[in-house]
């Protein structure tokens, strides 16, 4: 079975327009397909930045935080070291009346031991003296000690309620 020129035209253009449609199908489908990759990745870019504009905005507010946390560690220790100062001020000026008390103690004796008439009587107002500046010097010495301690516990009070918040906002879990 022959086939004419017609027939064999007919079946060319046949084939053609066959061979024509998948072509264009192909190019179809690759260009739907590339469309469809641009705009995934397209959402996936925007995922992306999104997450990282999150992530600059999280570690902004921490730097924040603790540029706000070190300026408050900054303002306790201040704070601690004015209170020592007046604290010590204090101390000083107790520590100077005693020594004053005593010094002019010290001065009324000598004085009164210019005007003794026996030895005893010198010997009573020296062993008085000496008993009189112990017990001064013991009571003395423990107020110093109290003080001495108040004032570190006063002086510590803001250093130790910023270790408090430091516990209490850093020791939570993450």
């Amino acid at each position: 079975m022959a086939k004419t020129p017609t027939q064999i035209s007919e079946a060319v253009a046949a084939v053609s327009d066959s061979a024509a449609a998948s072509a264009t199908q192909g190019i179809d489908h690759t260009v739907a397909t590339l469309k469809d990759g641009m705009a995934k990745a397209a959402a996936g870019f925007e995922q992306t930045q999104a997450k990282m504009k999150e992530s600059v905005e999280k570690a902004m507010k921490t730097a924040e935080q603790v540029v706000a946390f070190g300026q408050g560690n900054m303002e306790a220790y201040i704070k601690s070291g004015q209170i020592w100062a007046a604290g010590i001020q204090e101390i000083q000026k107790k520590f100077a009346a005693s020594a004053q008390a005593s010094f002019e103690e010290t001065v009324s004796t000598l004085k009164a031991l210019t005007s003794v008439k026996s030895l005893k009587d010198a010997f009573e107002l020296q062993a008085g003296l000496a008993r009189t500046s112990l017990e001064r010097t013991i009571a003395e010495s423990g107020k110093l000690t109290d003080a001495s301690f108040k004032l570190t516990e006063q002086a510590l009070a803001p250093i130790t309620a910023r270790v408090s918040l430091a516990v209490e906002k850093f020791a939570k879990p993450v």
